[in-house]
């Protein structure tokens, strides 16, 4: 009897063991969070500030709203990912640059983009009469017999041959901007993001910089404008039933 007593509290005392914390294990979970590293979350946002644009959102740590037409507007938050684009345009090997850092880069995307949406917003509407006018290059390769419209064109362009020499002077512009972006990447250049002083009817000539922001400013939100009417125009054009013929709702 006196055995078993003895086994019985054994047992009970090893179950009651497997209930009590170990502290090898406590030590094991202190020192692997005090090894953990620094989430690149906290030095991406401002956390003591709400975006301008999105309030549910802290503030990008690089959109202050320093920069012209900066709202904090950056829901994915990628102005604040730290990167050198300096390779992407200069093989980091050749030698050391003090790079080109994302807002930059991002900035002067923008700025092309929008640009070249206008041009096109332009461009496919006119072309399409829209204006009353149906413009297009001289020569029947280019008439509407030819190209119907603006939504055919691309097609008949590259059958025809015409689309390779389009492709030939993109690259020469590309080649001829990135040799700017290569000085300021060096340090040589202060150059704002997106300018290449092309200003033939002196728009900002003698101009404060207060008027001079605000004629950035209208470029910036008529090129944002224009990259959504571009892509809406291009959308609705592919989706209509009235052959592709503007305005497009038939």
């Amino acid at each position: 009897m006196k055995s078993f007593s003895v086994t019985v509290v054994a047992l009970m005392a090893s179950r009651a063991a497997a209930f009590a914390p170990a502290s090898s294990s406590q030590c094991t979970v202190t020192e692997l969070g005090a090894a953990m590293p620094d989430r690149m979350w906290d030095s991406m946002v401002d956390k003591t500030e709400r975006s301008a644009a999105l309030p549910f959102l802290p503030r990008p740590i690089n959109l202050d709203g320093s920069m012209v037409g900066d709202v904090g507007f950056d829901p994915f938050y990628l102005s604040s990912i730290p990167k050198n684009f300096a390779g992407i345009i200069q093989p980091p090997t050749w030698e050391e640059t003090a790079g080109l850092p994302t807002l930059y880069w991002m900035r002067e995307a923008e700025l092309k983009h929008s640009r070249v949406a206008m041009l096109a917003w332009f461009g496919w509407l006119a072309t399409d009469g829209a204006f009353g006018v149906t413009m297009r290059f001289p020569g029947d390769i280019y008439s509407v017999e030819s190209i119907p419209t603006s939504y055919e064109a691309h097609n008949v362009l590259v059958e025809q041959g015409s689309m390779g020499f389009l492709l030939l002077a993109v690259a020469v512009v590309e080649f001829c901007t990135s040799a700017v972006m290569v000085e300021v990447s060096k340090g040589e250049s202060d150059r704002e993001a997106g300018d290449f002083g092309l200003d033939p009817l002196k728009f900002l000539k003698d101009k404060s910089t207060e008027e001079q922001n605000k004629m950035k400013l209208r470029e910036l939100l008529n090129g944002r404008l224009a990259m959504l009417a571009f892509g809406g125009i291009a959308t609705q054009s592919a989706l209509s039933d009235s052959g592709h013929i503007f305005p497009y709702f038939a």
